[in-house]
């Protein structure tokens, strides 16, 4: 079994787990070492390897603000609440940043995903690789994801 093919193992097994264990079993499936090269290769692979969103979902309303790259985020809720992502993006790199943090945040309750820090992306060395314009495309995905959560969350409280 590959790393990639491991990650998604990992996450179905940690599924309904709260992101931190998500995000833990990411990290642990990532290569363990400091060239940023394997990592970055890592990425571009959960990205390929990730299923992505039809033509019809790439929609105006699931485009991420902010972001260098076209990047669509699409949020729905399984019958208990739990708020499942799927994204995609016409950038690489992108896409598996995508893919990583969909795995991290599907499956959890809203809550969850408001009171969730992703010191993740810092042990992965994710942030310090990007460009400034990568950055602020991350910053804006968190804040996407955690916006959907929000107003899932209010729409709880009716």
């Amino acid at each position: 079994m590959n790393t990639v093919d491991g990650a998604h193992k990992k996450r179905h097994e940690a599924e309904g787990s709260s992101p931190s264990a998500r995000a833990a079993a990411l990290v642990a499936s990532f290569p363990q070492t400091k060239e940023w090269e394997k990592r970055y290769k890592h990425l571009i692979d959960l990205g390929r390897t990730s299923p992505g969103l039809p033509e019809q979902e790439r929609l105006d309303r699931f485009l991420v603000e902010g972001c260098v790259s076209q990047a669509w985020l699409v949020p729905s809720r399984d019958a208990e609440g739990r708020v499942h992502f799927r994204a995609d993006s016409d950038a690489a790199i992108v896409r598996g940043i995508l893919a990583l943090l969909v795995q991290a945040y599907s499956g959890s309750t809203p809550q969850e995903i408001i009171s969730f820090e992703p010191h993740f992306l810092e042990e992965l060395g994710i942030s310090e690789h990007l460009s400034m314009n990568r950055r602020n495309g991350l910053s804006s995905v968190l804040k996407q994801i955690r916006l959907y959560a929000t107003v899932m969350a209010a729409q709880d409280s009716f």
